[in-house]
């Protein structure tokens, strides 16, 4: 189509341009000419730039299909790590022009996304997310080092075992002290046993306990684990509220924590507010991405820039570029159950 309208507008500037004799009726003709010329133009110009836009869409879906690693955003406080992954997802394909209409018939290339730890809606922070053949390194995620800022509340306990919940029991608080709360943290340091919370992404019969609790279902409390907490400190006491920081291995309930920590006081207590500061090499103000460069450029230098934060045994070799630049993507994301540390696989579109 684009060749055609080329055709047109070569043909008539030939033709408008010939050395034509000046009399007055060929100056009437040539005083018309130029709005034709104009449209011709018009018409020209808008086909080089549907050609432009098509071949930097193409070059970008190309892009994208390259990339492979492991990079982090930062996850704002309301959206879950589902929703926040096809969030990105959704913004990656939207920037390629993919999919569309007319490629639907051409040959198929998947894009694996996926994250490596939830992060609780309320919470915000560092999720680490694996592009490409990256989704394969995120088991390794899951299973190291995590680190967070906690506020919690005293005197209140909630169902959800945070501010998200509903108030289920208040006990006083008004003796404890800085010193209380200080002198009773080495228990929860070290290797220790950890009750999750009911509201959890843990499973019964392949569906999450925190659905179950939605529902009314009667939920039975998974029995204590081994979970290992490598540092823990009181940062600021302001009652009811007290600041942890926390450094803990995968597998660790922040929301458990703050809970026990109450009930090891004679009173009560939950999350107040919740963030990853880190998690494994990455951490929140130097490697987490907000939302306004979840772009292709920004992601691709991101993956050059933490490809040298992760061991030499996860380090990815660079993928070889597409072959063709007219293939489609269809899309999946792989969410690693932090219980299981095995890959889920859900196909999206």
């Amino acid at each position: 189509m684009a060749a055609a309208e080329a055709a047109v507008l070569s043909s008539s500037l030939e033709t408008d341009t010939a050395p034509v004799p000046e009399t007055a009726g060929t100056a009437a003709a040539t005083a018309a000419t130029p709005p034709v010329s104009a449209a011709a133009a018009a018409v020209a110009a808008a086909a080089r730039t549907r050609c432009e836009a098509r071949g930097s869409k193409a070059a970008l879906a190309t892009k994208l299909l390259s990339l492979s690693g492991v990079f982090a955003v930062h996850k704002p406080k309301g959206p879950t790590s589902a929703e926040l992954l096809n969030r990105l997802k959704e913004k990656l394909l939207a920037e390629a022009g993919m999919p569309s209409p007319e490629w639907t018939k051409r040959k198929k290339q998947t894009l694996k996304i996926g994250h490596g730890g939830t992060l609780d809606s309320a919470a915000r922070g560092v999720l680490v997310v694996g592009i490409g053949r990256g989704t394969k390194m995120l088991t390794s995620m899951l299973s190291g080092s995590k680190r967070y800022i906690a506020i919690g509340e005293l005197g209140k306990a909630t169902d959800t075992l945070d501010s998200t919940g509903k108030v289920t029991e208040e006990k006083p608080y008004d003796k404890i002290t800085q010193e209380d709360i200080e002198g009773i943290l080495q228990k929860f340091t070290g290797n220790i046993m950890q009750v999750p919370p009911l509201y959890s992404a843990l499973k019964k019969d392949g569906q999450r306990l925190s659905t179950l609790m939605k529902r009314g279902e009667a939920v039975e409390a998974k029995p204590a684990r081994p979970v290992t907490v490598y540092s823990l400190s009181l940062q600021k006491f302001q009652p009811p509220f007290f600041t942890l920081d926390v450094e803990c291995g995968g597998g660790f309930y922040i929301r458990s924590l703050v809970s026990d920590i109450g009930k090891e006081l004679s009173s009560c207590a939950n999350v107040l507010e919740l963030t990853r500061t880190k998690q494994g090499p990455f951490t929140l103000e130097e490697h987490a991405l907000p939302e306004d460069k979840w772009t292709i450029d920004d992601i691709a230098q991101s993956l050059e820039h933490c490809s040298s934060l992760l061991p030499a045994e996860l380090a990815l070799k660079k993928s070889k570029p597409e072959e063709s630049n007219e293939q489609v993507l269809s899309c999946e994301y792989i969410t690693l159950d932090e219980t299981k540390g095995e890959d889920a696989i859900i196909k999206t579109c």
